[in-house]
């Protein structure tokens, strides 16, 4: 069992982070902000896919305007992404969005960032520092003589302690970076000096498959660790793609108990059924179930009765004939029929049956 670090509870919107809430998983829209009939469908996807909080970059004061239309068309919780104009800031707050993320040493002279955060505090709106990688201050690149995870942690309390100063502390904080190694030890030391809340994860992680490996590798060792309070995949592609890894991570390490949780063998000589393309079709229509069930899909004998009765429902294939079986008992012989429907209806049986 995961032990979790213990940390400050803040809320984004009506979903809760930190003080052992349920980790949640996040996004961040593709779409051009400005236009809102576009992004309100990609956020109404990831609603559907499982997501708990939406990002949307705001680079304009059009984007900006742009926010109460679409916060008033969607049910997720909405984080403005603002860098340098503080007006930008105040734009999304009088719009309604749930949270910010900003750096307050980025976005002008002291009694911009007291604005800022006077409004935030009125409306109880958390701000997420976010350092990255990529984009720390010179000062500190020269006095680490590179980008190394000290450098990132003390460039994201400089932000912090601005906050604090003003008496603002519902703040999360995350330290990103495309490498793997550099973010996991990043994490680590704040997670030692802070109680705040940690956003995870591996920014610039790639296209599908490079950036599900580096994400699953940062994330989840870092979440094993009991670090991490809602996480990120951030994905060249579909964002619900990144939701759908992002979930994935978290049941995987039995930290969520939501939805379907597929084993399929990697097939061999013995494989008696189309494991593979029964696999596919069985993850793609059984997506949108919500109900905690695990469903096995093994080729053979070999290990196939074995699995597919740990499993809620499971499919066994055998020559010209697959097993179908149900809450670890054999349930029937499927003969003439496509075993892979008969096996998605079983789910969805069992999942209305609760």
């Amino acid at each position: 069992m995961i032990l979790r670090r213990n940390t400050r509870k803040i809320w984004v919107g009506p979903v809760p982070v930190g003080g052992g809430s349920p980790i949640s998983v996040q996004s961040m829209t593709k779409t051009d902000t400005r236009d809102v009939a576009s992004t309100v469908r990609q956020i109404k996807e990831l609603e559907e896919a499982g997501c708990h909080i939406v990002r949307l970059a705001v680079p304009d004061l059009e984007a900006a305007q742009a926010l109460a239309r679409i916060k008033a068309q969607v049910n997720l919780p909405l984080i403005a992404d603002i860098h340098f104009d503080y007006r930008l800031a105040l734009k999304a707050l009088e719009a309604g969005v749930d949270g910010l993320r900003l750096n307050p040493g980025n976005i002008g002279s002291p009694d911009k960032v007291r604005a800022v955060v006077r409004e935030a505090l009125a409306r109880k709106v958390p701000i997420r520092i976010g350092v990255n990688a990529g984009s720390l201050e010179r000062d500190l690149l020269q006095k680490y003589g590179g980008v190394t995870p000290e450098a990132m942690v003390e460039s994201a309390l400089r932000h912090v302690r601005i906050l604090e100063d003003m008496g603002f502390y519902d703040i999360k904080i995350s330290l990103k970076a495309s490498q793997v190694p550099l973010m996991l030890q990043a994490y680590r030391l704040m997670a030692a000096k802070v109680s705040y809340p940690l956003h995870l994860g591996v920014t610039e992680a790639g296209p599908l498959l490079l950036g599900t490996v580096k994400s699953s590798l940062g994330i989840g060792i870092l979440l094993e660790e009991g670090i991490g309070d809602t996480i990120r995949v951030s994905l060249s592609g579909d964002p619900v793609m990144e939701v759908l890894v992002g979930r994935s991570i978290l049941r995987s390490l039995g930290l969520l108990e939501e939805g379907v949780d597929l084993v399929s063998c990697p097939t061999c000589a013995r494989t008696q059924i189309d494991v593979v393309g029964i696999a596919n079709r069985v993850w793609q229509e059984l997506k949108d179930i919500k109900k905690p069930l695990k469903v096995a899909i093994m080729g053979c004998s070999v290990n196939g009765p074995g699995e597919a009765k740990q499993a809620h429902v499971g499919l066994v294939g055998g020559p010209g004939y697959a097993l179908l079986f149900k809450l670890g008992k054999l349930s029937r012989k499927i003969e003439g029929e496509d075993p892979a429907q008969a096996l998605i209806d079983e789910v969805r049986a069992l999942a209305e049956e609760g």
